[in-house]
């Protein structure tokens, strides 16, 4: 069997979680990461505004792209 190797921050979150002892705790830690990242999410999304690689225009055309996978029935 292959042994994982953490990194820091994996071993610094698998440290925090080990104290969790109830469902509130578990959902007040999600919540936490969740709102952190949204939050650099965020900065990033305002600096493409800012730097002038998104625009509306490019917002716009979003709304229209599909990018999905054709999927053909195989023919019996």
């Amino acid at each position: 069997m292959e042994a994982t190797i953490f990194n820091p921050a994996q071993m610094k979150l698998i440290n925090l979680v080990s104290v969790l002892n109830t469902p509130d705790e578990l959902y007040g830690l999600q919540k936490v990461i969740s709102d952190y990242l949204a939050k650099q999410l965020d900065c990033e999304i305002n600096k493409l505004w800012e730097n002038g690689t998104l625009t509306e225009e490019k917002v716009e055309s979003f709304r229209h792209l599909h990018e999905r996978t054709p999927y053909t029935k195989k023919q019996l």
